[in-house]
């Protein structure tokens, strides 16, 4: 199928919109028609280089949901018609981290940055003549995608494709971090560091297991004022402008839980929330850095004395074809906010223009909406 995706074809270079090829599904695959797709900031790690991909070009996206329109041999229980929201891990259900309870962190999550699909290691996409990467093998900056059976979740067919589309990653990314990761509990004081995308639902977790307290700290003043809406009890520019009313406010003990989601995670960044974290408690990193760079300050004294413990956190900790459906049922109950996340809806030809206002703060969730245009079209801009 003849369609258009947003590409970049080096590091440092625009997204660039053009005429792609996209394979129809092979044996265990389904065709998706997409209805949205989010921009999340993981995707401009691949323009700075911070996520390294073999080669190029890369068609970016993996935040989205649709319609199924075409099943490959083997798939017997999705269908044409589907709605579908996709996930950017395709756990295999028998490898050992999916059998220890992190599937999550599936072995095939090592093919996600090649563009070898997990069927039998081809290219699903191609454009000029040439092979390329989708994106976690999913490629949503594109209105159409085929893609691994075990990367869609089926769901309600009430549910608006377009907010669905957030579930994918920035919503389960979120809310996992803070429910599962950082394992929030009853009257925690809990501080998120970066409420963008996917720190508003870190805080929308940490609302719902019933957080005493519950800091956002971001530069930015809407985000702030955004986080007061969805159940921020204090708000903050910085760590260190935060450092002395935390203490005061627990009386010298900080904070049970810290989570840190901002955009791109820098060494020196680690430390500062160490001291907003309290002895025995927890600090889970979100946010994504560079992947050479192995530079970390941290007070290792201060570490083992007070028993503090470091997380990592990759997808929130979720099961993929459980935890999404879940979320969206809170959504439907009314006790999972979706609808005020969405800021700006682009086009596809806005891309650029979309992660300048991420990187400017001017989004929570930029969201690209798919057309008739953008499936039928061609294109050959930037």
């Amino acid at each position: 199928m003849k369609t258009k995706g947003a590409l970049i074809w080096g590091v440092n270079e625009p997204w660039s919109i053009e005429e792609i090829e996209v394979g129809e599904p092979h044996t265990g695959e389904v065709m998706v028609e997409l209805a949205a797709s989010g921009l999340c900031h993981s995707d401009h790690h691949l323009v700075t280089g911070d996520s390294a991909v073999p080669s190029f070009p890369v068609l970016g996206g993996h935040e989205g949901a649709g319609v199924v329109v075409q099943v490959g041999e083997g798939v017997d229980d999705v269908e044409v018609g589907d709605h579908v929201v996709l996930s950017f891990t395709s756990p295999c259900g028998k490898c050992l981290q999916c059998t220890e309870g992190h599937p999550n962190l599936c072995e095939s999550n090592a093919l996600l940055l090649t563009g070898q699909s997990i069927s039998d290691g081809t290219a699903r996409v191609t454009a000029r003549g040439k092979d390329v990467i989708p994106m976690c093998l999913l490629g949503t900056f594109s209105p159409y995608v085929t893609v691994a059976r075990n990367s869609v979740v089926k769901i309600d067919k009430s549910i608006p494709l377009e907010l669905a589309a957030l579930v994918g990653c920035g919503v389960t990314t979120g809310w996992g971090s803070a429910v599962n990761i950082a394992q929030v509990k009853a009257g925690d004081t809990v501080v998120i560091v970066g409420v963008g995308g996917i720190g508003i639902n870190a805080l929308q977790g940490a609302v719902a297991s019933g957080a005493g307290e519950v800091i956002a700290i971001d530069p930015v003043e809407f985000k702030r004022e955004f986080s007061v809406k969805l159940g921020a009890t204090q708000t903050f520019s910085s760590m260190d402008e935060a450092l002395e009313p935390l203490a005061e406010m627990t009386h010298g003990r900080m904070a049970d839980r810290v989570i840190i989601c901002v955009g791109r995670m820098e060494g020196h960044e680690l430390e500062p929330a160490m001291k907003l974290t309290k002895k025995a408690g927890r600090c889970v990193v979100v946010g994504l850095g560079s992947m050479v760079n192995e530079d970390v300050k941290l007070n290792l004294f201060t570490l083992t004395n007070y028993e503090q413990e470091i997380k990592g956190a990759l997808f929130g900790g979720a099961n993929p074809q459980f935890s999404l459906g879940e979320l969206l049922k809170m959504y439907q109950s009314g006790k999972l906010n979706l609808d005020d996340l969405v800021t700006t809806r682009y086009r596809l030809e806005d891309i650029n223009q979309g992660y300048a206002d991420m990187l400017e703060g001017k989004n929570i969730r930029g969201l690209i909406v798919y057309t008739d245009e953008d499936r039928n079209g061609k294109a050959n801009q930037k």
